[in-house]
């Protein structure tokens, strides 16, 4: 059984001039990560994420995710060494296709978005392992792309996923995986299983390997913190290494979760 680390999102609906006092608030009381969305149209995960560990000295800071339609793998790796360097040891990013709608009401949307995916994720694993990257796709080409400044310890890359192949895609490449439906402990052991798949199909079965779950929650409930408990134990059995608590779109304020998460 896992005993997995707790978090709470810090969602899109809420300012980004809240930011500051979500990411204080989560670090005085102790909560292990804080995670942000990089929903389109409302805030940059980048940015957002530099500045909230730039605010933090312990807090753990994740983005699930950046949908990559909208950026170069190589500069997506750049700005990821970037942030892992002034941080070390405090980014998790996640990758993702991103929302079909959206990515087409940009112009971005993919053919293919499994292929892109792939070839992104691979392309983006590569280099921040330190590997010069030469590849010719259908969706990324790159000529001898290396980091000038390369990290020197590993840094996870994580992506977000949904359907069997996407959590098989996760398991192949990538150092984690983002589950955000089917929350039940069948589900996310239904979704491990397909992730578990890509791993052996990889030869990466023994790896470490990162599961974050998200969980919606009522932030009213009058026993949130042993929901909270409960919720965790449940999924860390299930195989969740990270339980992460998000609360509705119309009520955003991550408060009362962190609140309750210091004194569960």
């Amino acid at each position: 059984m896992t005993t997995p680390t707790t978090g709470v999102v810090f969602r899109p609906q809420s300012p980004p001039e809240e930011l500051r006092g979500a990411v204080r608030a989560a670090e005085e009381a102790g909560v292990a990560e804080l995670w942000l969305w990089e929903d389109c149209f409302a805030e940059g995960g980048m940015s957002a994420a530099a500045a909230a560990l730039a605010w933090s000295e312990r807090l753990m800071i994740g983005v699930g995710l950046f949908p990559v339609p909208l950026r170069n793998p190589a500069v997506a790796a750049m700005e990821i060494a970037t942030v892992a360097r002034l941080f070390p040891g405090r980014f998790l990013p996640g990758i993702g296709h991103g929302v079909l709608d959206w990515m087409g009401q940009v112009g971005a949307r993919a053919a293919s978005p499994m292929g892109l995916l792939r070839e992104h994720t691979a392309a983006v694993h590569a280099i921040l392992a330190g590997q010069t990257v030469t590849t010719s796709g259908t969706y990324v080409t790159l000529d001898a792309v290396r980091l000038d400044w390369p990290l020197s310890r590993p840094q996870p890359l994580l992506v977000g996923g949904r359907g069997p192949r996407t959590l098989r895609l996760a398991g192949e490449l990538a150092d984690g995986v983002i589950l955000d439906v089917d929350q039940t402990p069948d589900g996310v052991r239904r979704q491990v299983a397909e992730v578990q798949q890509g791993r052996e199909a990889a030869g990466r079965a023994d790896e470490p390997f990162r599961v974050v779950v998200y969980v919606e929650v009522d932030p009213g409930a009058p026993d949130l913190a042993d929901r909270l408990a409960s919720r965790a134990a449940e999924l860390g059995g299930a195989g969740a290494t990270s339980v992460v608590f998000q609360t509705p779109g119309d009520a955003p304020d991550p408060r009362p979760v962190i609140d309750a998460l210091a004194r569960s």
